[in-house]
């Protein structure tokens, strides 16, 4: 079952920390089969606020999500996004397909 690091990340400061971020992240992903969903870009705001971006990187499971969170190539970089933005970040599992909404009462 796949599995997402889902960050909602609030305006960053965009300099030297972030841009350097940027080019690395995508390196840090390869080796856990980690892949981009969504990266910022416009939402439409249907209810309430939503102040920031939304960040969805998809992987093969939770254990490659964790393996690349925890590992060293990522912790190296990972400050240069905590020093110059805010965001809550979370891991979350997807859905074996096909699913629906009831599927959650069994």
């Amino acid at each position: 079952m796949t599995a997402c690091a889902v960050a909602h990340m609030r305006p960053a400061t965009m300099g030297p920390g972030i841009v350097e971020y940027l080019q690395r992240i995508d390196a840090t992903l390869e080796p856990f089969g980690g892949r981009f969903l969504v990266h910022g870009g416009d939402v439409d705001v249907i209810e309430n606020k939503w102040p920031g971006h939304l960040i969805i990187i998809e992987f093969p499971d939770r254990e490659h999500v964790r393996g690349w969170y925890n590992s060293p190539a990522y912790q190296a970089i990972m400050a240069l996004r905590t020093d110059n933005s805010q965001a809550d970040v979370v891991f979350a599992d997807g859905v074996e397909h096909p699913h629906k909404a009831t599927d959650v009462l069994e």
